[in-house]
């Protein structure tokens, strides 16, 4: 990718670029950063870039050396402009990420009150702040602009694991940092640090990563997927037997091979360490088991999803589910119950989201076929999951087993 900055301050934006590891990707030709004084596309003999505000108030910069420098870049087609403005919208990890996908990206910096309106109407493209507070001008924001976006250049930061690291890149706070000596005033580092089991080590800094996004920004749990800040697997489990049948009492429902497909495909999709089904009936569970052997054949896409299926482990009950994921994974599950029908003691999402986070154990989503879960089967469960909403007017709430399966795995392992 390419990036401009228009400013009328060039030696300020120029000196940040020569340092440290932006100065490094810039002198090796990884980084593309071209510098525009505004009042080189200014009129006059004097370089006027701004002036007064109609209507009373402080200078403000003037549309028409903005509209130049900007036109001066589309020699190869039109750039992305973005402006640094405190009525943007929040600059945040995702939409860094976004930009760094752009060709060309033009970075307009502010001044004074601002820019006239007519320039942002014709030519800017987003306009994003840096939180809720007022600088002098655009330079600072465009240099951390610049400064994120060179972090996903390949090579301009050193090791590749650094970048997937940082705090957000996943959704997540980063871990704790600490550095020679050992102690410092009577202060120690922890000792699984220098213990040399990577692990172990591992481990710590996905515990501490949880904790301090758990205490100080429980707010991005909401776009964070879950999967590598979990100890343990996610597993989904589609029972067949408790389920409610139209009267609401419980019956087995029957196999259907496409969902099972659909299904496990969608399990794969999301990182699901085993889909399970419990089903009390032997032909049912044959039926499966072949539908399994069947998808195993095949080449191309017809592999992919016999791959798919390569999750699918059958039992004839919830219990016995339950105990094989205790054994797999030497600790307890959380069961965790879905409906369309509002539950007792139900959680949003989010809640359940930071108490798989608190609880680290293996967590199975549990999902009923047919009419959905029975209360025989609900009883076997610790959590329960608020009802998937949609916008319809009327209330209508119908999703398929596949659509809401879908649903529920994108809110927890989803990236956003």
């Amino acid at each position: 990718m390419r990036l401009s900055i228009v400013t009328a301050f060039p030696d300020l934006i120029r000196q940040y670029l020569g340092c440290s590891v932006l100065g490094r990707g810039v002198a090796s030709g990884k980084l593309d950063v071209r510098v525009v004084d505004l009042r080189d596309h200014s009129q006059g003999d004097y370089r006027q870039v701004d002036d007064y505000s109609f209507g009373g108030g402080g200078m403000v910069l003037m549309a028409e050396p903005l509209a130049r420098a900007v036109e001066s870049l589309s020699g190869e087609g039109k750039p992305f402009v973005v402006y640094p403005s405190p009525q943007g919208v929040p600059l945040h990890q995702e939409l860094v990420e976004d930009l760094s996908r752009v060709d060309h990206v033009v970075l307009v910096c502010g001044h004074y009150e601002g820019v006239d309106e007519r320039f942002v109407r014709r030519f800017v493209d987003l306009e994003v702040s840096l939180g809720d507070f007022v600088l002098t001008g655009g330079e600072l924001p465009a240099m951390a602009l610049v400064d994120a976006l060179a972090r996903l250049v390949p090579g301009v930061v050193g090791r590749g694991e650094a970048v997937v690291n940082d705090s957000f890149y996943r959704g997540f706070l980063d871990h704790p940092h600490f550095t020679r000596p050992a102690a410092w005033r009577d202060d120690v580092v922890p000792e699984v640090l220098a213990g040399g089991d990577h692990g172990a080590i591992e481990e710590w800094r996905r515990r501490e990563g949880v904790r301090r996004t758990l205490a100080r920004r429980p707010d991005v749990l909401a776009r964070a997927g879950l999967l590598p800040y979990l100890k343990h697997g996610i597993y989904v489990l589609q029972v067949h037997h408790p389920v409610r049948d139209e009267r609401g009492e419980a019956t087995v429902a029957s196999v259907a091979a496409g969902e099972l497909r659909d299904m496990a495909r969608t399990c794969r999709t999301y990182g699901v360490r085993r889909f399970l089904v419990a089903d009390p009936l032997p032909a049912q569970r044959d039926l499966a088991k072949r539908l399994q052997v069947h998808g195993a054949q095949g080449d191309g896409a017809a592999r992919e999803r016999g791959e798919a299926l390569g999750l699918l482990k059958l039992f004839p009950r919830i219990s016995r589910a339950a105990a094989w994921v205790r054994e797999k994974e030497k600790a307890d599950p959380l069961l965790v119950a879905t409906s369309a029908r509002p539950l007792q003691g139900a959680q949003h999402w989010l809640g359940l989201k930071r108490r798989f986070l608190e609880e680290d154990r293996p967590v199975v989503l549990v999902f009923g076929a047919g009419g959905g879960l029975h209360d025989e089967a609900l009883r076997d469960c610790e959590g329960m999951l608020l009802p998937v909403r949609g916008g319809s007017p009327d209330g209508y709430n119908h999703l398929s087993g596949v659509g809401a399966v879908a649903v529920v795995l994108d809110r927890f392992l989803g990236w956003r």
